[in-house]
This record gives structure tokens, sequence and C-alpha cells, in this order.
């Protein structure tokens, strides 16, 4: 497998000063993607973002894992329900 769209979670860990527990308890919740090959485990640069953005929930408002897994729903929700008036509107439109 190509390393360059992943990172090991090791130097994540190391980098964002976290335990690696705390990216388990992501991964077992459903919140973030995690592959393992040869016994290691990497994240997709593709979660990056997503990861990051749960760390500073973590970090800096104390957020456990149940909570930023309820908070990342209710803005996946807040997504779609925005896709879904932007689609409406675009609607709307070719019937003015």
């Amino acid at each position: 497998m190509s390393t360059k769209h992943i990172i090991t979670t090791k130097d994540f860990c190391v980098f964002h000063q976290l335990e690696h527990s705390f990216i388990a308890d992501l991964h077992d919740a459903g919140l973030v993607e995690i592959k393992v090959v040869d016994n290691t485990t990497y994240i997709p640069k593709n979660q990056l973002r997503k990861l990051e953005r749960m760390i500073r929930l973590h970090l800096d408002l104390d957020i456990n894992v149940a909570g930023i897994e309820a908070i990342t729903h209710l803005l996946q929700r807040i997504e779609d329900i925005q896709e879904e008036m932007r689609l409406l509107r675009n609607s709307l439109k070719t019937y003015e």
C-alpha cells in the first residue's frame, strides 16, 4: 500500500500530544476511519481535517467522545439541510 495519502497514528498522536486511545475511541464510535497495514495503524489523508476538528473539540472545550459524536451528527445534519435548501432554491429558480 502506498503511504503517500496516509499517516501513522503514532506520528499523528505524537504531533498532537494525544493518547493513542483517543483515536481508537473515535474509530470505535465510527467517527474516524483507520487503516491497518502490517500491524501498523494509519489515518487516511482525507480524514485529517475531520479528525483535527474533533481534537480541537476535545482539547479546547474538554468534550468527551460521546459529545463529539453528538456534535458531529448535528453538524452533518446541518450540512445536509443546507444542501437540500440549495437544491430547492435552484429548483425554484427554474419556475421564476
